[in-house]
């Protein structure tokens, strides 16, 4: 059952997420509070859970995040120009394509080994449900705004 304050919480922030701005620095702070309070309410964490999940869950974001901004330098303006590219860098593209995607796919495995010892098997697959929900809210958000906009 939901207290009356997760309600609220909830209410604010969805409301807040129809008016979102979506410039970098601010708005990415927005999104990820709003996150969390998903994340919170969709896995129902217990107070004791939620002290030593955070930490876990920030330092496997922050990993996360690290890769994506490689990927982004690394690899996406090259695709960009795949016409252009001879076989060996192309080779060599591909390669650290794998190399990135095994290191998501790492990141998660290690993450996964050590949320499990916080919460419960049930609870991570809530977790791994609320983050995929999170994000098609989110793009479904973007898409109303550029509508809206556009």
């Amino acid at each position: 059952m939901m207290t009356m304050n997760k309600k609220l919480l909830l209410l604010f922030a969805f409301v807040l997420a129809t008016s979102w701005s979506f410039a970098q620095g601010p708005a990415r702070e927005r999104i990820r509070t709003l996150k969390i309070a998903f994340i919170t309410e969709r896995v129902n964490l217990t107070s004791l859970e939620a002290q030593d999940f955070w930490p876990i869950y920030n330092e496997y974001e922050a990993k996360l995040e690290e890769i994506r901004r490689k990927e982004r330098l690394e690899l996406r303006s090259r695709v960009a120009l795949v016409q252009d590219l001879s076989d060996s860098e192309s080779a060599s593209l591909l390669e650290q394509y794998s190399t990135i995607q095994k290191a998501k796919y790492d990141a998660e495995q290690d993450f996964i080994a050590r949320i499990k010892n916080v919460i419960s098997p049930k609870k991570t697959l809530l977790l791994l449900k609320a983050e995929e929900d999170f994000k098609k809210r989110l793009l479904q958000q973007m898409r109303k705004r550029r509508m809206g906009s556009g």
